[in-house]
């Protein structure tokens, strides 16, 4: 029986989504190693939107420009959440050849991740991948995106274990909708992981999970920190508020 392929794993609590985003561009990048970050909650609200992401078209720009919530444009696809101390950060990044069942491709990467997390919610609730999307039954409580390199991808997912609703009105409802919305607003289409498990469980069973398809090996974040002497240029980047004015007035 062949050997586990080595995962490092990084847990963490409370880092902010910025910090955590320049943190798995990096990895993704310069390291040589299979990584899962796990973050449990970020210190303050910020929305974050996926590389393409147009704030016109995504978000309730006044709104966020006078409550002065931070935007992000990370460096990897995807569509526009907004996370807090309630969201749950997953990341896991891998190189190609050690995950070779794998086709590098989004649904393909998509695909063995719904199974992975199907043995994290097994007999918990009515786990589903619905499109790109983690669901119960038709409420979304996971939001994925991606990036995939030459010889490695990043898989990250915001899982909201809980959510404050006022926050979702600085999000507009998108124009590019997964079909199974069906025009729902933002209360309707999604629900809260707390509901269905307890955060510490959720942590651990997908680690338990993890263990089933790599030797995990835990590690801090001091050990992965940058030398200063090394000089890497992150993508994701805090929006300027002059950039959301100009993007507010087309």
């Amino acid at each position: 029986m062949a050997a586990l392929p080595l995962m490092k794993l990084i847990r963490l609590k409370g880092v902010p989504i910025l910090q955590q985003l320049h943190l798995e561009e990096r990895l993704l990048r310069t390291s040589p190693h299979n990584w899962c970050i796990i973050n449990d909650g970020t210190n303050l609200p910020h929305i974050v939107m996926g590389i393409s992401g147009k704030p016109a078209e995504l978000l309730e720009i006044n709104s966020v420009l006078r409550d002065k919530v931070p935007v992000i444009r990370r460096f990897s696809g995807g569509g526009t959440v907004i996370v807090d101390t309630g969201t749950i950060f997953v990341t896991f990044i891998c190189n190609k050849d050690d995950v070779s069942e794998v086709q590098p491709y989004p649904r393909p990467i998509m695909s063995w991740s719904s199974l992975l997390y199907s043995k994290v919610f097994q007999g918990v609730g009515d786990f589903v991948l619905r499109e790109n999307d983690y669901a119960f039954g038709n409420r979304k409580f996971g939001g994925n995106a991606q990036s995939i390199t030459k010889n490695r991808w990043i898989h990250h997912t915001s899982f909201l274990w809980d959510y404050e609703i006022n926050n979702m009105a600085y999000l507009k409802l998108p124009k590019r909708a997964p079909e199974y919305r069906l025009a729902r607003n933002h209360l309707d289409f999604i629900c809260c992981m707390k509901e269905y498990m307890p955060r510490t469980n959720f942590i651990t069973r997908t680690v338990d999970a993890l263990q089933g398809e790599f030797s995990v090996e835990t590690t801090d974040l001091e050990a992965v920190e940058s030398p200063p002497n090394t000089k890497f240029i992150h993508s994701s980047k805090i929006l300027t508020e002059r950039e959301l004015e100009e993007a507010a007035l087309g």
